[in-house]
């Protein structure tokens, strides 16, 4: 599952419909820790300057934050 959400969040084609559980999911099997503080759920790793913060909006991740994601994905070749 973890394969075929990556292959969505890449290809940018259906930012719209991806599962927060998925993104979420598929943010942690990179290694970032994660941070919860309300609904903003925020991640890190040690080697990297930025975070990923994410919310759901209902049972999907927002489209632009999934646009965010792949972005900070392609800048470190994850």
């Amino acid at each position: 599952m973890a394969r075929n959400t990556y292959n969505n969040v890449m290809a940018g084609n259906c930012d719209n419909n991806i599962r927060f559980a998925d993104l979420r999911n598929l943010i942690m099997s990179y290694g970032f820790r994660e941070r919860i503080k309300g609904d903003h759920y925020v991640y890190k790793r040690d080697d990297m300057i930025e975070r990923i913060v994410i919310q759901p909006q209902g049972n999907k991740a927002k489209p632009y934050q999934v646009k965010q994601v792949r972005e900070l994905f392609n800048k470190y070749g994850l």
